[in-house]
């Protein structure tokens, strides 16, 4: 039989929210906090609900200053615990990312000094990494699409997530840069395309100001092309940019924002296509692209990955049956963040918000439609208890949640021999909750536990320990994962690329 779940909930504090920072958005939140297009209406009367919306939100954030808000870069709080003083120098790899092959004035066509560039001047900075990696994977398929070499730009972190304090921040900087190639490797990063495709490598923004000095550049505003689009489905307003950046006859091309007072979102793909479902037409070609079959993770997040495998190792019982050598076909990976989110998915609730990004695809198990009976800015008791079912489950929500995944997938095993009994959690909870949701799930058969606060990273994985956590849950059998979270978002991404299969994908 399916197992059932118990309806005892187990309550969580809640926590406050961050101010905004200064940059148009906030960290890792998906635009579908507030409502899409399509949820609003059209007209006079969208215009002034998303007016009302953005000043409610704008006197909500203000008085709501602290910790972070969901979804964060990784399951644990935004600063782990640390041994370093200082943050690593990663001189070594910005060096061998100044030498990159490409980056040579005399490479022929489509490279060198007659190569053609674009630089998105517009990507979002102090966000949070995965509402970064959303907007640094579109814009490099852009630039494939449209014949021009991407120019990759340093993750610029929100302060508050970063590990280290200002004090000791590298070269005095007055925010954390981390170099891309620390964090993923491929196109993007100024990897390699497939054997034999002649497009052009991506290459950094330093060398951008080299090959592409300020004077031989044309700027193109997002204030000249976004009114145009509009709330467009998510194919079209990738076809238009195309179209402008491939006939455009200039080599160098810079897409610089509107201001953040007339666009608060001047992203080329913004957080309102992000988080409604016009963003799925994006997802046929995307998915089959060099930009996302060819993504991987940085060097220094394999070596924390290969660092920890040994805790991941199967501790129970031999099975009866054949099954794989390696701990990761037996594993579920599951995404449990605690009690610092509760006013962000009260918020959700508020304006019947929708899951973000690739969480929305159709072929996914646990879709979530917003219920019916609310209005713009407010909801039934009953929708908002639906709502933090889903974005907020409670310890036995929690149990029921694994013990459902488990029971689907090896369900679905054609042979019979899939077995699912290491488990990783990727959760900020500690203490006695913790102690006692483990004790509960090894009862149910999960002899292997592990969770983000066991890795041993040393202080270059420490920098990106939010990639190390999404690299193990993107290798799981299963995983389960929050539908409003880009941290959750970009895992699933990945996983069907990798041709994982849509029942191991799921949502509370």
């Amino acid at each position: 039989m399916k197992p059932t779940r118990r309806k005892t909930l187990v309550d969580s504090e809640p926590r406050s929210l961050p101010l905004t920072s200064s940059m148009p958005g906030w960290n890792d939140r998906p635009s579908s906090m507030w409502r899409t297009h399509s949820q609003l209406g059209g007209g006079r009367r969208r215009h002034f609900w998303l007016f009302c919306g953005l000043v409610v939100l704008i006197i909500f954030l203000i008085t709501h200053p602290a910790s972070d808000y969901l979804p964060n870069n990784s399951a644990t709080t935004a600063s782990p615990k640390i041994k370093w003083a200082e943050p690593p120098t990663l001189e070594k790899l910005k060096q061998w990312e100044r030498d990159l092959p490409q980056h040579d004035l005399e490479l022929p066509f489509p490279e060198g000094k007659t190569g053609r560039y674009v630089k998105f001047s517009n990507q979002v900075k102090r966000l949070g990494w995965n509402n970064a990696l959303n907007e640094i994977l579109m814009n490099t398929h852009l630039a494939y699409e449209s014949k021009r070499a991407y120019v990759f730009q340093p993750y610029v972190w929100k302060e508050e997530h970063y590990s280290w304090p200002q004090a000791v921040y590298r070269n005095h900087e007055s925010l954390p840069h981390t170099p891309l190639n620390a964090i993923i490797s491929g196109p993007s990063a100024g990897g390699s395309w497939d054997v034999g495709d002649d497009a052009p490598r991506s290459i950094s923004e330093e060398w951008f100001d080299v090959v592409c000095p300020r004077k031989e550049r044309r700027i193109i505003n997002t204030r000249e092309v976004k009114p145009v689009i509009g709330w467009a489905d998510g194919i079209d307003v990738f076809n238009h940019w195309k179209k402008i950046l491939h006939d455009a006859p200039e080599r160098c091309i810079e897409i610089e924002p509107e201001h953040y007072k007339k666009d608060f979102y001047p992203q080329t793909f913004d957080l309102w296509l992000w988080g409604s479902n016009r963003v799925r037409s994006l997802w046929p070609v995307f998915s089959q692209s060099p930009t996302s079959r060819l993504l991987g993770p940085s060097p220094i997040v394999l070596s924390a990955v290969e660092r920890n495998a040994y805790l991941f190792n199967p501790r129970g019982p031999r099975p009866e049956h054949p099954v794989s050598r390696s701990p990761y076909d037996r594993m579920l990976a599951i995404h449990a963040r605690r009690g610092d989110f509760k006013e962000a998915c009260l918020h959700l609730a508020k304006w019947n918000s929708t899951f973000y990004s690739w969480n929305l695809l159709e072929e996914l198990p646990d879709a979530f439609t917003p219920p019916p009976g609310g209005k713009e800015g407010e909801n039934t008791p009953e929708n908002i208890e639906k709502y933090l079912e889903h974005c907020l489950p409670q310890f036995d929500d929690i149990v029921a949640k694994v013990r459902d995944s488990r029971f689907d997938y090896l369900r679905q095993s054609k042979a019979g021999h899939r077995t699912l009994d290491v488990l990783f959690l990727l959760t900020n909870a500690k203490g006695e909750w913790l102690e006692q949701l483990k004790a509960t799930l090894r009862e149910d058969g999960w002899h292997t536990i592990v969770t983000s606060k066991d890795l041993e990273l040393d202080q270059e994985q420490t920098e990106v320990n939010m990639a190390v956590d999404m690299e193990i849950a993107r290798r799981a059998a299963v995983f389960v994962g929050n539908g409003w979270s880009s941290f959750t978002s970009n895992i699933i991404h990945k996983r069907l690329v990798d041709g994982k299969e849509p029942i191991s994908c799921r949502f509370y």
